[in-house]
């Protein structure tokens, strides 16, 4: 049996391969999701990596449908089969939630059950760790650079007096399990 990581690189490629930037954030961030395994029980390493390998397939034109990637990747991989667990915490990954909402898509995404796992913050963490381009950088510098390429106005701006502290949050739970914060 294949194990999952690759069957979600796979995808991935197929969709958000043909970006380079995507594609290098893509990666980075499921190498970074491996090395936060640690952080979560061993049953449930497959899942973080796969899920880290899929968490931006929503961006992909042939998948986009909402607009909102998380969302529209995670009803990809129901239509496809993924088991739900994949697809939910696609669906959250790194505060969704509160875009959605913004967005008027907080009743779509409630269809997707909200884990609080350390798996979740293990997914989030990996993404927001990795910048749009595949370095690694704080998660301050993520958030500013988020910022900085989606501009005032944006969706995630708009919610980020909310979205920036839970994931700063989120990471200082992740660095605890990691033993890399006092």
């Amino acid at each position: 049996m294949t194990p999952a990581r690759y069957l979600a690189r796979d995808l991935a490629r197929s969709l958000v391969g043909g970006t380079a930037d995507r594609w290098r954030h893509t990666a980075a961030v499921a190498a970074r999701a491996d090395e936060l395994a640690v952080t979560v029980p061993a049953d449930d390493r497959e899942v973080l990596v796969a899920a880290a390998w899929l968490h931006d397939i929503g961006y992909a034109p042939e998948v986009a449908d909402t607009g909102f990637h998380p969302l529209d990747g995670a009803r990809h991989l129901e239509r496809l089969g993924w088991p739900p667990r994949v697809c939910a915490l696609v669906a959250r990954h790194s505060g969704a939630r509160l875009v959605a909402a913004h967005l008027g898509l907080g009743d779509r995404l409630d269809r997707y059950p909200r884990e609080g796992s350390a798996v979740s913050d293990a997914l989030t963490h990996a993404d927001q760790t990795t910048d749009s381009r595949g370095r690694r950088v704080t998660v301050p510098r993520r958030l500013a650079d988020m910022l900085e390429r989606h501009g005032p106005g944006s969706p995630n701006a708009r919610v980020h007096h909310l979205r920036g502290p839970l994931l700063l949050a989120t990471a200082d739970r992740v660095e605890r399990r990691a033993g890399t914060r006092s």
